[in-house]
């Protein structure tokens, strides 16, 4: 059995889909108290854990950073430290905020980090945390989640888009969106390989395929969905947020195509199957 955190998020839904996986909500492991993870963990006695909760509110988090901080930075490390000591693989989740988004290059797992926001910052320390813990653990990078459950970009533009005929978008935003359902099979695969190779311990990144923008990716959701509301580029500095986006959220994801054998996703076929999971493909 493997055991995940997490039950209403993107990827945790996603991950439910799997017979092998027992899903735990926050009523059933507080986040907030590290403690009663590590008593889940023990509990259950999984063969691996995957964290797919997260504290993701990101503009809130400029607000709450030490909440934030202990959902996703001491609460992660404290999981890793109990799955290390009982000998089983551990896999969670992290972000490309914790780049500050300069260049154009896409950013390798061991370059260094430099969050802009609040939320890169709790998952800087959850990673650190992490990697402090040992035993066999991967810290999965991943950027722009998109699925057919709770709220995304792909949701809200198919919301907005129908009551609108024009949508202004940032443009200056470069990166890929990643389905959820690839990185839960991303995960399990994972966590599989890594009860057989924990030398394969490390941080690696895994986002969907070709980099796009947003503005680009808005402008395919209508396109796919017959929508007719047309898209007007726009720049990061004239979509203010609480909580300031890197610009760059290219992701190599190499390193893990050659210890996993795990390939990019497409995010425009991904796109495809949450439209038509939704009930909007054209």
């Amino acid at each position: 059995m493997i055991l995940v955190f997490g039950k209403t998020g993107q990827v945790a839904r996603e991950l439910a889909a799997y017979e092998e996986v027992t899903c735990l909500s926050r009523n059933e492991a507080d986040l907030t108290a590290p403690a009663a993870c590590a008593a889940a963990i023990r509990t259950h006695a999984p063969a691996a854990v995957i964290n797919a909760a997260a504290y993701t509110a990101v503009d809130r988090a400029e607000a709450e950073e030490e909440l934030a901080t202990v959902i996703n930075g001491s609460t992660p490390g404290v999981m890793a430290e109990t799955c290390a000591a009982l000998g089983i693989p551990f896999v969670t989740l992290s972000t490309d905020y914790v780049f500050d988004g300069k260049g154009s290059s896409p950013w390798h797992p061991n370059e260094p980090v430099a969050p802009l926001n609040a939320y890169g910052r709790s998952k800087q320390v959850g990673e650190a945390s992490v990697r402090l813990a040992g035993g066999a653990y991967v810290i999965l990078r991943t950027s722009w989640v998109v699925s057919a459950h709770g709220n995304n970009f792909v949701k809200t533009m198919l919301r907005l888009g129908r009551s609108r005929d024009r949508m202004r978008v940032v443009a200056d935003q470069v990166g890929a969106p990643t389905p959820a359902r690839a990185i839960a099979k991303a995960c399990i695969e994972i966590a599989q390989q890594l009860k057989a190779a924990p030398e394969k311990v490390g941080t690696y990144h895994f986002s969907g395929q070709p980099e796009t923008s947003w503005a680009e990716v808005a402008a395919e959701i209508f396109t796919e969905a017959a929508i007719p509301c047309a898209v007007a580029e726009i720049p990061s500095s004239a979509y203010p947020t609480a909580a300031p986006r890197p610009l760059n959220s290219r992701l190599d994801c190499s390193t893990l195509e050659r210890a996993f054998g795990i390939t990019r996703p497409d995010w425009q076929a991904g796109l495809k199957d949450i439209l038509q999971d939704l009930g909007e493909r054209a």
